[in-house]
């Protein structure tokens, strides 16, 4: 398992980068070939259709903790198999159908900014990416069984071949003038196919056992009062993430939105940064819970502080390149002129998110000790005070006032309310956590003054000359972090790391 644990960290690290290769040069292509407009449509479209997910109802997040608590009994494991793959199939079906219901009425749903042909677009674009989120709610189950095995090898590899077959299948189809409608076609194929996949490996290769006799009732209420709250936060997560798009929409029309989904795009890799390594350890967290209850809080202390670091470290490349280095990108590589306020509308959204990122391994220790509660609570008020905010905010600034919005709620609700909540309520040592975090910023100082002077005395005249640049940065980052920074047991880790991709 703890080869498992640590091929899972490293294959999803080439995942990431793999994924951000991809995204430097397969999205730029898609943007421009798509048009602002398409692409704004393309964009609104995905972000409400995302919501469709929330029909899972928090129970794939619950899975893994349930999972934990039968380790060993095989009956009671394959009843609640029985249970989850029995609840899962039904509320697939229930969000196609609501789903397609839905595609009927796009005018009352994208508003009236939008033309007649985009509104035809619109409707046929939902209706093939509803088919993908009912597949993938169902694929969401299987994928939570295979992590609950700690089986990352193959998850990753999976995922790997998934992110990479995407771009090559539909960029050709894009530059002989298939449009959006064959982009979502071919995500819901490879949905389907990862399905089928997962379906495999589960029955044939970890197999599983399943039971759809005899289902726990009462175990069924247990799941779905610890679910109610995951599903809360689905709700708020889905708002602070998407509903910017949807207000854009409203307000301002496609061109905008397809502006903010440029930002949202350039944000989700930074969150893949942070969930890389936090994702691999969910089912130690619940394991650690399930062994020791409430006396777990000394590990989870570490366990927090560990993961925290090297988190830290990790995002500060990026963050600190893009302040320097993100403008130009976005500009004059990734998405061309009309996109220039994508640039602050990413600083908006990353820079008060690092702190939960650096956090996010708390989510699941959270419901492994079954105090998520609060955090549902809290994310609930300041979701609902996002879009109170951005509302006015995106009528007078665009993207940029909607990024605002979600800036404000994130700072107060990550920031801080929840920081005083797992050090009273979870008995984390917070003071633990940061006086660990400080610890990092030797290293991190240098960077941070050889960012200050690229942004006053470098000017990007070329290709060239920004490529030569991004990369002098990150080696004196590099260079910098792991000399300063990185204490005994992360360079091992490190050099334990290079040792594999060398193998």
């Amino acid at each position: 398992m703890k080869d498992q644990l640590k091929a899972g960290v490293v294959l999803s690290y080439i995942t990431t980068a793999v994924s951000i290769v991809i995204q430097l040069v397969y999205m730029p292509v898609m943007i421009r070939l798509l048009g602002q407009s398409e692409y704004g449509l393309y964009s609104l479209v995905s972000s409400v259709v995302s919501y469709l997910s929330l029909f899972s109802l928090g129970f794939s997040g619950a899975y893994i903790r349930f999972f934990a608590m039968s380790y060993g009994d095989r009956k009671k494991t394959a009843s609640l198999n029985g249970m989850f793959i029995t609840l899962f199939s039904v509320l697939a079906a229930v969000a196609a159908i609501c789903g397609i219901i839905l595609s009927f009425f796009p005018k009352q749903i994208f508003g009236d900014k939008l033309s007649a042909d985009e509104l035809s677009r619109a409707q046929v674009l939902m209706l093939i990416l509803v088919i993908s989120i009912a597949v993938s709610l169902v694929n969401g189950l299987f994928g939570a069984i295979i992590s609950a095995h700690e089986q990352f090898i193959f998850q990753r590899i999976l995922g790997l071949i998934s992110t990479v077959i995407s771009p090559f299948v539909t960029l050709p189809l894009l530059l002989i003038g298939y449009r959006s409608v064959m982009v979502v076609t071919v995500t819901t194929v490879i949905a389907f196919s990862q399905l089928l996949v997962n379906i495999w490996f589960c029955v044939c290769k970890i197999k599983i056992p399943v039971s759809f006799k005899g289902f726990e009732w009462k175990l069924l209420k247990e799941i779905s009062l610890f679910s109610s709250f995951i599903f809360i936060n689905m709700i708020i997560e889905q708002v602070n993430w998407n509903v910017d798009k949807l207000i854009l929409g409203h307000t301002n029309g496609t061109e905008e939105v397809a502006v903010y989904g440029v930002a949202s795009q350039i944000n989700s890799l930074f969150m893949t940064f942070s969930t890389t390594i936090s994702s691999v350890f969910t089912p130690r967290v619940n394991h650690i819970a399930a062994q020791k209850g409430s006396a777990c809080t000394s590990d989870y202390t570490n366990l927090m502080a560990k993961i925290g670091r090297i988190q830290w470290m990790i995002l500060g490349l990026p963050t600190l390149g893009f302040i320097v280095f993100g403008k130009y990108f976005i500009v004059n590589i990734y998405a061309g002129e009309g996109y220039g306020d994508a640039y602050a509308a990413v600083l908006f959204l990353v820079l008060p998110a690092i702190i939960p990122l650096i956090q996010n391994i708390g989510i699941e220790m959270q419901r492994a000790l079954n105090k998520h509660q609060f955090r549902s609570i809290i994310y609930l008020i300041m979701a609902t005070l996002n879009v109170s905010i951005s509302i006015p905010l995106a009528s007078r600034f665009g993207t940029v006032g909607t990024a605002m919005g979600t800036a404000f709620s994130l700072i107060i609700g990550n920031g801080i309310i929840m920081n005083i909540f797992y050090h009273r309520a979870l008995k984390i040592n917070m003071k633990y956590f940061w006086k660990e975090i400080f610890k990092t910023l030797k290293g991190i100082a240098i960077p941070i003054m050889t960012a200050i002077l690229f942004m006053r005395f470098v000017h990007f005249e070329s290709m060239v000359v920004y490529f030569v640049s991004i990369f002098a940065f990150s080696v004196v980052y590099c260079v910098s972090v792991i000399a300063l920074s990185c204490n005994r047991e992360e360079k091992n880790m490190l050099l334990g790391i290079i040792g594999k991709l060398k193998r």
